[in-house]
């Protein structure tokens, strides 16, 4: 039952593209987007690591792939390329994602150690130095994305294509990042993602527009004729770019521009809305005769309904659509779904089993607890490198930096008390690796893929995003390890 809360995230997402292209919407965006540049490495930057974060620290729970991939590949992205980079650029703005949901999630789990008064200093202290080490990795994601791209779905497959847009690359991390730390260490742990993005945003904007450190030359993926077959999408094949517009492109940005409004309105808890929706649920009880075990579908607060589905109705209005364009989105939308449903439900179940397998009649902990405790047997004072890998493998499995930080953070505390190390650097690492894992989580590759058509491909995508989850993990280990041996300290 829990893969119905994904499955309707991904129907709202690919809800909210088909409308757009029988408004004609799609079109006037992919215009604007060409007019600003035709290249793909500065396309991809813009959407899947500028626009993903300021959807990321407003919704988080794998809805910014399901947004920015189906985006890119209006753009000529070839469906796997799209999925593949939007998943690796939504990793650093993850750990304060959903209005920081991650980090609290982390903190809760630690109130016993804590106590109240405890816990909201340990707050401070855990955002800034997750922030920290987010900033200083961060900073090379952009880049790290872009090698990727280029070695996998390049004509030559050369790195160079991707160190020809370093510059640009790493200023889009650098304008992302500064905020995004400064944000956190005055504002808490509800804003950097999106400060970061709404600061940095507009800058890259000016920046592709005036052509600052812009590579000479545009960078493209080989003719669509070359493509492999697992390049490519089971969806209809997605129209070109024309030379005209349908519409103005503000009015064809409106309900982008609504559901960045709604998502920021319901989830900052000041509003008073975030309650309002989460109350609004259907429960499941006592499921299959067992006692306590309940389902609870938080429908209203689910981004698939609140404001995906919501403003697909209202684009019918807002861009005068007829009723046959509006039919047409909603059942190509219950098509394209139809064939990731199975898969998602059996996924989930096997999350599920591995998350709930401490429920046994010998007393054993459960299968990703034992796991976790084994590493940091063999691991010893070196635990300190491993930390953050325990983070991502709770990600992997359960799909939500919050779990990986429910399930493991009281376990990276303890562990550093009876290794003597910094407990306040662990959970960091723990909050940070969770992040990281987003790249390689089960429930978003597999979102990802579905909402491009590319189901099938989530093996080959896990293991081409492995490495680059291991490089981010391998980077704030290390700077771990100097801040420890440095004495560096967060208050």
């Amino acid at each position: 039952l829990k893969a119905l809360d994904v499955i309707i995230i991904i129907f709202g997402a690919v809800l909210i593209l088909n409308t757009l292209k029988q408004s004609g919407a799609m079109r006037s965006i992919n215009n604007g987007f060409m007019h600003i540049t035709k290249d793909r490495r500065i396309q991809a930057i813009i959407i899947g690591w500028m626009f993903g974060a300021f959807i990321e620290g407003a919704a988080g729970f794998g809805t910014p792939p399901a947004l920015t991939a189906p985006l890119l590949v209006g753009l000529g992205f070839p469906p796997l390329a799209a999925a593949m980079v939007s998943l690796i650029f939504n990793s650093t703005p993850v750990s304060f994602g959903a209005v920081g949901t991650p980090l609290f999630g982390a903190v809760n789990s630690l109130t016993a150690y804590l106590g109240s008064a405890g816990a909201q200093r340990f707050t401070e202290l855990l955002t800034n130095q997750v922030a920290f080490l987010h900033s200083i990795a961060g900073v090379f994601i952009p880049l790290i994305g872009l090698c990727f791209l280029v070695m996998f779905f390049g004509k030559e497959k050369s790195l160079k294509h991707a160190f020809a847009a370093a510059p640009f690359a790493l200023f889009a991390g650098v304008v992302f990042v500064v905020p995004y730390y400064f944000t956190a260490r005055l504002l808490g742990p509800e804003f950097p993602s999106l400060v970061g993005a709404l600061v940095g945003l507009p800058i890259l904007l000016w920046a592709a527009k005036s052509g600052f450190l812009m590579p000479k030359t545009p960078w493209d993926f080989p003719d669509q004729n070359d493509w492999a077959e697992d390049w490519k999408s089971n969806f209809a094949q997605v129209e070109k770019v024309s030379a005209d517009a349908p519409m103005a492109l503000l009015k064809a940005w409106i309900p982008y521009i609504l559901i960045a409004l709604i998502l920021v309105a319901t989830r900052i808890p000041a509003f008073g809305l975030k309650n309002l929706l989460s109350s609004a649920k259907l429960v499941v009880p006592n499921i299959m005769g067992i006692r306590g075990l309940d389902y609870e579908l938080v429908w209203g607060y689910l981004p698939g309904i609140i404001p995906f589905s919501l403003v697909a109705v209202l684009t019918h209005f807002i861009h005068g659509m007829k009723i046959e364009q509006t039919k047409a989105a909603w059942c190509d939308t219950f098509r394209q779904i139809s064939g990731a449903a199975g898969a998602l439900f059996f996924g989930v179940a096997m999350v599920q089993l591995m998350l709930n397998s401490h429920v046994n009649s010998q007393g054993l902990d459960s299968m990703m607890t034992t796991m976790a405790q084994t590493v940091a047997a063999l691991a010893g004072n070196a635990f300190i490198l491993f930390a953050p890998f325990i983070g991502v493998l709770g990600t992997f499995m359960s799909g939500s930096n919050t779990v990986s930080n429910i399930l493991f953070s009281s376990f990276q505390y303890e562990t550093a008390l009876f290794l003597e190390l910094p407990p306040l650097i662990t959970v960091a690492l723990q909050v940070v690796g969770g992040a990281i894992g987003s790249m390689i989580s089960v429930n978003s590759v597999v979102t990802a893929c579905a909402t491009v058509g590319t189901v099938g491909a989530e093996g080959k995508l896990i293991k081409r995003n492995a490495l680059p989850c291991f490089i981010y993990a391998l980077i704030v280990a290390l700077l771990a390890y100097i801040i420890i041996a440095g004495g560096i300290s967060f208050s």
